[in-house]
């Protein structure tokens, strides 16, 4: 039977390279913030109990960490990485279980590397620390090894001779151990090093000591970004939207500029969707199979079923249904609405609070008039319907099945199943008056300019 697995989330740190008022860890990386990335990882890995470190100034950290329903501790001074993870020790008093140790700006590792690390305490090892080769390993502490592939001490770069430093196999800042060796071997850690602080690195020695197996389970450089600063931060929205277009391309979608399409964390794909550039998927997106993103299109909230064709240069805001086959076209906004099956909206309109049937056709410039300034109101227009051009639906109002409302109008009061309504004042022709308007203005002009040559 498996141990229980608990995690202990590094968020204390005051991110000031962040130069943000938001707290680092709140900042977004596809959409989601980096504490949940954290989250979210520890819970696929199977952990039962995540607790999050905060710092004292953390009261957003840690709020947002009770919401996903963690627990909190307050590290009330900054003395390092062993330091935090042992504010964390009251709160797993009585726990008995493996404890993993990740951190609140580290948002790319995968599940699948995390399981490795569980894996290799249940391979018989006291401590397993979650490394990698570095291209430039420049700050990061350095993971020596023995002739046997283990573990024997993680080295500081501060602290690191010539020759340590010329190792690449890095530390990610990752560990785990059993719970109750974790606190005991923290219990030990001093604080004698180049920048007094006591390092959570520092628990490999002190397990070999003991006689405990240190091992490196070996990750994917790309996984471990840490995020410290903005261009940290765009480094790692890069990669991710990299990672994200790999999975979509090979569930079957096509972008013919993929590094112009951008996705969120939850986004997801059927088989057969085209992506023109320049598109652009917030969070809470759905496209069905074959549906078409045409470029220049905003998507955030909405799901698309099989065969849409939204865009070019739509937006769709949350709640925006749009059924099989319907299309949305140029400088449409569609928000909280639903459009039926085959139903269109090609041009220039504003589509809110609405439920529009199958088949019906909302005319270039048509405008639901949803809000009174006060409260939202529905718009229902029925199937098969015929909205003219330029026309103002003020809601709430039902334009019913097979009906048509004439260009221009401004429908105020329910329109009945295949009726027309005509609703604008009507047109009076007055001959000549252009021609004698030109000619005034005209006479008007030349005396202007007769009097400004005197």
């Amino acid at each position: 039977m498996a141990s229980p697995r608990a995690a202990v989330i590094l968020a204390a740190g005051q991110g000031t390279r962040m130069k943000s008022a938001l707290p680092k860890p709140l900042h977004k990386v596809g959409g989601k913030a980096m504490l949940d990335w954290s989250i979210d990882l520890a819970r696929a890995a199977g952990v039962e109990r995540v607790i999050v470190i905060h710092g004292p100034q953390g009261a957003e950290v840690a709020a947002a960490a009770q919401a996903r329903g963690c627990e909190t501790a307050l590290q009330d001074k900054a003395l390092g990485t062993a330091h935090a993870v042992g504010c964390a020790k009251q709160k797993l008093a009585g726990y008995s279980g493996e404890l993993i140790v990740l951190y609140a700006d580290t948002p790319l590792i995968q599940t699948d590397t995390i399981i490795n690390v569980f894996k290799a305490l249940e391979g018989g090892a006291g401590v397993a620390v979650l490394g990698f080769e570095a291209a430039e390993p420049g700050g990061y502490g350095r993971l020596i090894v023995n002739e046997n592939n283990e573990l024997q001490r993680i080295v500081e770069a501060a602290d690191a001779s010539a020759d340590e430093k010329a190792v690449r196999l890095v530390n990610s800042g990752v560990l785990a151990a059993d719970s109750a060796l974790l606190f005991r071997l923290i219990g030990a850690v001093k604080n004698d090093n180049a920048k007094g602080e006591y390092y959570l690195t520092d628990v490999v020695a002190l397990a070999r000591a003991e006689g405990e197996k240190a091992v490196v389970v070996q990750g994917d450089e790309a996984e471990m970004l840490g995020v410290n600063d903005r261009a940290d931060l765009a480094r790692a929205e890069a990669a991710f939207q990299a990672r994200k277009r790999e999975e979509i391309l090979r569930n079957g979608a096509t972008m013919t500029a993929p590094e112009t399409v951008f996705f969120s964390h939850d986004t997801k794909v059927s088989s057969g969707v085209t992506f023109e550039p320049f598109t652009v998927m917030l969070e809470g997106v759905f496209i069905g199979a074959n549906a078409h993103i045409r470029s220049f299109s905003h998507l955030e909230g909405a799901t698309i079923e099989a065969g849409a064709v939204i865009g070019p240069y739509a937006r769709l805001r949350p709640g925006a249904e749009i059924g099989p086959g319907a299309r949305v076209g140029n400088f449409v906004e569609v928000k909280k609405a639903r459009l039926g099956e085959g139903a269109k909206a090609n041009h220039l309109s504003y589509i809110g609070d609405a439920e529009v049937g199958p088949g019906a056709n909302i005319g270039a410039g048509t405008i639901t008039c949803n809000y009174d300034g006060f409260d939202k109101h529905v718009t229902v227009i029925g199937a098969g319907a015929f909205i003219g051009s330029n026309t103002a639906l003020v809601a709430p109002v039902t334009v019913g099945a097979g009906a048509m409302t004439g260009s221009g109008a401004t429908i105020t009061h329910d329109v009945p199943d295949d009726a027309l309504a005509v609703a604008r004042a009507p047109q009076v022709n007055k001959d000549g008056w252009a021609k004698k308007f030109r000619a005034l203005k005209a006479a008007k002009k030349t005396a202007k300019n007769n009097k400004t040559k005197e």
